[in-house]
């Protein structure tokens, strides 16, 4: 079973490494929207995979790492694409959260990536 949990945070970047012109090499900002996937095996006593409170209390140390700031700042985001982006917040959550599966992140209401490790 795979349940999922839905967070937001808002960063600035700019794409250092398109061509000069593009509006995304200046920097500007999105309301990134992150959902995790956890899979697991369904515990009978809880009725749960894992319980919600305990999925938000791992992702939030990374989710405060990149919210309101500057992501080209940040080590290994120096080039943060909305593909780059989602490599990094997996290789940060992985260990925190052994049974993430996905993440999916959108970076406009229409645009996002969706990443299931490497």
């Amino acid at each position: 079973m795979i349940i999922y949990k839905e967070f937001s945070f808002d960063s600035a970047h700019f794409l250092p490494n398109v061509p000069e012109g593009h509006k995304c090499r200046d920097m500007h900002g999105h309301t990134y929207h992150l959902t995790i996937y956890v899979e697991g095996e369904l515990l009978k006593k809880e009725g749960w995979v894992m319980d919600f409170t305990d999925l938000k209390i791992a992702v939030k140390p990374v989710i405060e790492i990149v919210d309101h700031a500057l992501l080209n700042n940040i080590p290994g985001l120096e080039n943060p694409t909305a593909e780059i982006l989602s490599a990094w917040l997996w290789k940060k959550i992985k260990p925190l959260l052994p049974a993430l599966k996905r993440i999916g992140l959108k970076e406009t209401p229409t645009s996002g990536v969706i990443f299931e490790g490497n």
